[in-house]
């Protein structure tokens, strides 16, 4: 199955952006075989949470971020190594298929290690160290020297799956020699390696060595074995020569053991911050960790990074990079269906359908495009369209109005079997944002920012049964819109308090003082930052507007 297609609206999504979202992927759903998602980038109102209740609907998928990451890109399927996988079983399995790095994890998951095959393959080489005992030295425990060689131990078997520092030498001269060589380093640290020599593995059992390696498959006497048992030495009987066998041993490491720096990246970590980095490492293979758990979750090299999937969008009730979810610059844009002004900075990479009717809500285009289809939505998807619809034209006594919003309002009430006079009475009683919200979250409720001639303006709407709300917080309302311009490097922010019984909308200012000395021209001061606008209750055709006109007139700031 192709990757899911999701409906998504603007941030801070009001009734209509939700309900356009959820009725769009329901009709997408019908006219194509792709999986599509209903989806929104902020919190749900609590007239919206009334809506879905009624409807029987599930929420959108909340989708704050879009940007491809390390998570989009990461392959689920990884062949990983344990940390007491030898050295030679590790490269082996490399080899069989292929790979150039392997993860090494614990057993939950967690990523311990990325070796290399070059740098396995180092570590087999001899070292240029003078030091007597630098190529001698094996890190290892008996347990896997036995893999390694797939020998048969014997003798004594205490501490067999302890990592030990340990020395190796090989006995093939005089006894002498051999005992020489031998007395250079600890006895309890030598692993000492030769054929079929009764008289070093005698020196073996004098010497107290920590493991006698007895190679060429020849099995020692009973009696060498008896002392080996009572001394503490392991005896291990090889199958291979003399060399192969130390060769082996050499390879039995612990992978784990062999500690590394390398590149990892979480999940979440944006693409954009990878590719660079990524591109200058000589790392052939790049881990992805789980955010959450730590846990490896994937892996990526160069080559997945040249063609990045991207998420698919169909944008709803916006047209406008600045209002849409974050990332939606980097995924790959379907559809576009609006009833707002075009913004212009609005491009993709592909033609799109671009949907922009004169209407006074998204909920209508919905609508409109079922009933061109032939096709009738369900109950639950009508009740959602209605209520999207009635949010936007305030119960179709907005200036946005249009004949075909009453037309499509009355055919979706008639399907979704609903009184419309009950039904907008409940959803405005629904809840008050002012009253249930704090200051700050009521003004984010449902907000847009605009771009007009260098000024950075930000409007917010909130449609109240009544204005007692708003004159008992109306000084922590202004507070919350001083500190929401110096957050968002805003030249001025406002927040519209419609009462949608009176049709009466009272605006609340904060910023640059020009602007509000502007306005003060052409409305009435009610109080400091507060005006009276009768009449004016529309965002799109009547404040939006309004405002461009008047800092088109203004000194950029």
């Amino acid at each position: 199955m192709s990757d899911p297609i999701y409906v998504i609206g603007h941030r801070n999504p009001d009734t209509d952006a939700i309900c356009a979202a959820i009725g769009y992927a329901a009709y997408l759903r019908c006219v194509r075989e792709d999986e599509v998602i209903a989806a929104c980038c902020g919190e749900i109102n609590a007239r919206t949470n009334w809506v879905l209740k009624l409807a029987g609907a599930a929420a959108p998928k909340l989708l704050l971020d879009v940007r491809p990451t390390a998570a989009l890109v990461g392959r689920k399927e990884v062949l990983t190594a344990s940390p007491n996988e030898t050295f030679l079983s590790v490269y082996r399995k490399m080899l069989e298929h292929n790979f150039r790095s392997i993860p090494v994890v614990n057993g939950e998951q967690k990523l311990i290690g990325m070796p290399t095959i070059q740098e396995m393959a180092q570590l087999f080489l001899p070292s240029e160290s003078t030091h007597k005992a630098a190529n001698r030295e094996v890190r290892t425990c008996v347990r896997n020297m036995v893999t390694a060689l797939g020998g048969q131990l014997i003798g004594n078997t205490s501490g067999v799956d302890e990592v030990e520092d340990l020395i190796l030498v090989v006995a093939a001269s005089s006894e002498n020699t051999s005992r020489d060589r031998a007395k250079q380093f600890p006895p309890r640290q030598l692993v000492l390696v030769t054929g079929d020599r009764p008289e070093i593995h005698k020196l073996a059992l004098e010497l107290g060595v920590r493991c006698l390696v007895v190679t060429g498959g020849f099995m020692p006497h009973d009696d060498l074995l008896k002392q080996a048992q009572e001394k503490g030495i392991c005896v291990i009987v090889a199958p291979q020569d003399t060399a192969s066998a130390s060769q082996l041993i050499r390879f039995s490491r612990p992978i784990g053991e062999a500690a590394h720096e390398y590149l990892s990246f979480t999940s979440r970590t944006p693409l954009r911050e990878i590719i660079h980095v990524v591109q200058n490492s000589h790392q052939p293979l790049f881990p992805v960790i789980d955010e959450e758990t730590g846990k490896l979750e994937g892996v990526f090299s160069k080559s997945d990074l040249v063609e990045v999937p991207r998420t698919k969008l169909v944008l709803v009730d916006h047209n406008e990079f600045s209002q849409a979810v974050a990332g939606a610059d980097e995924a790959e844009i379907i559809e576009v269906i609006d009833h707002h002004r075009l913004s212009g900075n609005l491009r993709t990479k592909e033609p799109v359908r671009f949907i922009n009717e004169p209407v006074g809500s998204t909920s209508t285009i919905v609508g409109i495009m079922y009933k061109m289809r032939g096709l009738t939505p369900d109950k639950s998807t009508s009740i959602c369209l209605c209520a999207g619809l009635i949010s936007d034209t305030l119960n179709l006594t907005s200036p946005t109005t249009t004949n075909t919003d009453r037309e499509i309002l009355a055919w979706l009430a008639e399907v979704a079997g609903i009184d419309a006079a009950q039904f907008v009475k409940d959803f405005f009683a629904a809840g008050s944002l002012l009253r249930e919200a704090t200051p700050a979250r009521a003004i984010e409720g449902d907000r847009k920012v605009f771009e007009e001639n260098g000024w950075r303006i930000s409007i917010s709407q909130i449609e109240e049964m009544g204005l007692d709300e708003f004159w008992k917080k109306q000084a922590e309302l202004h507070a919350a819109l001083v500190a929401l311009c110096a957050a968002h490097d805003l030249h001025f922010a406002c927040l519209m308090v419609t009462d949608i019984t009176a049709h009466h909308s009272v605006l609340l200012v904060a910023g640059d003082k020009r602007v509000e000395a502007a306005i003060d021209v052409d409305y009435h001061e009610r109080s400091p930052q507060i005006y009276d606008m009768p009449g004016v209750v529309s965002r799109k055709k009547q404040l939006f507007p309004y405002l461009s006109n008047l800092v088109s007139k203004l000194t950029p700031p």
